[in-house]
């Protein structure tokens, strides 16, 4: 991850070997804060597999905070996912 960016609130995260899987679904969690004005990601080509993340917060509260909180987040909900799989997938396999 690389970020690109002068002002603390404000930063684009380059984010390498990732697609829309990852930002449209990181960009969801990041935007439930409510400290974040904006979040948004695009993929700069469709040969070159990375993505600008950009976040912009109010206030004095550093980009990188919603960052890691929405990366935490995703996955939790990730492993909360897998987990009832695999309890589901155990109980029919009997």
């Amino acid at each position: 991850i690389q970020a690109d960016g002068t002002d603390g609130n404000c930063v684009t995260f380059v984010l390498h070997d990732e697609d829309h899987t990852l930002g449209n679904s990181l960009r969801y969690m990041v935007m439930k804060n409510p400290d974040v004005e904006f979040c948004g990601y695009c993929i700069t080509h469709p040969s070159e597999s990375k993505i600008n993340f950009r976040i912009q917060t109010r206030g004095a509260l550093p980009a990188v905070e919603p960052f890691r909180k929405g990366l935490n987040d995703l996955m939790g909900v990730c492993q909360h996912v897998l987990n009832t799989f695999e309890v589901r997938h155990s109980r029919g396999a009997q």
